[in-house]
């Protein structure tokens, strides 16, 4: 086919299924060809990876640890196993993407830790449920809770306050476990709340997050920061085992350099945020539509007949039915313009005055 033709096609859809549907920014690209230059020493031993490590530790202003992998599931299944033993578990959300989505990578990468999951309202913890699930057995037979995990955007857009972080940190503490952060969609919760990184990681009581790159603007890549260092011991032999120490590391991590330097990164986080925002604001305007959760980050949650979302997806549109919710997922990139979201907004309206 035709390179004309391709292109053609990779277009004939509108798309609101997934931020992972974007392409590279600009930023990204030009400093992963700003790497592509002379012969660079491998495997993470680069002026390009130390650079980037840098960076993270600058906007965390703190000494972390630093670790590139390729995508959010290695990320969080191996961050979890680095906390945990095989007779341990994890404390996560009812819809916790290392729960619903991760084919059980977490539980193979730990050798067995479970995961216990609790409700909770908006995408977020109950608390007393989580004390419950830790207090409700203490013997052999049950496995010992070892760590809570957030995540921050929520899978349903919602985000954790800082204050809310902290609370959850301080009962983990209480009862010995450690706190992890699945931060696919972290720069979206930091734009949204208008806070110092720091004040939603490691001062409110996180202990690693796995931070995204690859939803806000990235081809590939997310990192593990350790903020206690000391988990972080033979982090590196996990990667290695694992597949995920990249021998080219440079093209992994010179990317985060040119989203985190000009702070592109939230930026790109921003404007999906505020796409988010109008397409909150132009749906709700609709008889017949109902926002499920409150539109906090880049994704749009919606009821609606099941009579409108076919002929939307006849029309060509993608959105997703999403697992646990009962309705619509719109979600919004860096890349979405404000002209997307009014042409879908209009299609929606189309598609209900066809019930008229």
């Amino acid at each position: 086919m035709p390179d004309s033709d391709q292109n053609a096609s990779a277009t004939t859809f509108n798309q609101f299924a997934s931020d992972n549907y974007a392409g590279i920014c600009p930023e990204a690209w030009q400093a992963m060809q700003a790497a592509n230059s002379g012969y660079v020493t491998s495997y993470g031993d680069d002026y390009w990876t130390e650079r980037a490590c840098e960076q993270i530790r600058r906007i965390f202003e703190t000494d972390c640890q630093v670790f590139f992998v390729f995508n959010g599931t290695a990320a969080n299944s191996l961050a979890l196993a680095s906390l945990c033993r095989s007779y341990h578990s994890v404390i996560c959300h009812d819809l916790a993407h290392v729960e619903t989505d991760e084919c059980g990578a977490p539980e193979f990468f730990s050798n067995g830790t479970k995961l216990l999951h609790v409700p909770g309202p908006g995408g977020k913890f109950d608390l007393a449920e989580v004390e419950r699930t830790i207090t409700r057995r203490s013997d052999i037979h049950y496995p010992r809770p070892r760590v809570l995990s957030l995540t921050q955007a929520t899978e349903v857009g919602t985000v954790y306050s800082a204050t809310e972080i902290s609370a959850a940190s301080e009962l983990a503490r209480s009862y010995g476990l450690r706190v992890h952060m699945d931060g696919a969609r972290f720069a979206n919760a930091v734009a949204s709340l208008d806070v110092a990184p720091a004040d939603i990681s490691w001062r409110a009581g996180v202990d690693v997050l796995c931070l995204g790159g690859a939803k806000n603007g990235m081809a590939v890549g997310e990192a593990v920061v350790f903020f206690d260092r000391e988990l972080a011991e033979e982090f590196e032999y996990r990667c290695k085992q694992a597949g995920q120490l990249a021998s080219k590391m440079r093209f992994i991590s010179a990317p985060w350099i040119g989203m985190l330097e000009g702070d592109t990164w939230l930026k790109n986080a921003r404007h999906a945020n505020s796409c988010a925002a109008l397409l909150a604001e132009q749906l709700s305007a609709i008889d017949g539509i109902r926002i499920m959760y409150p539109q906090q980050a880049n994704s749009v949650f919606v009821e609606m007949p099941e009579a409108v979302a076919d002929r939307l997806r006849v029309a060509g549109w993608r959105f997703y039915s999403f697992i646990g919710s009962g309705g619509a997922r719109f979600m919004c990139s860096w890349q979405t313009s404000r002209d997307e979201v009014m042409q879908l907004a209009g299609a929606v309206r189309k598609a209900f005055s066809q019930d008229i």
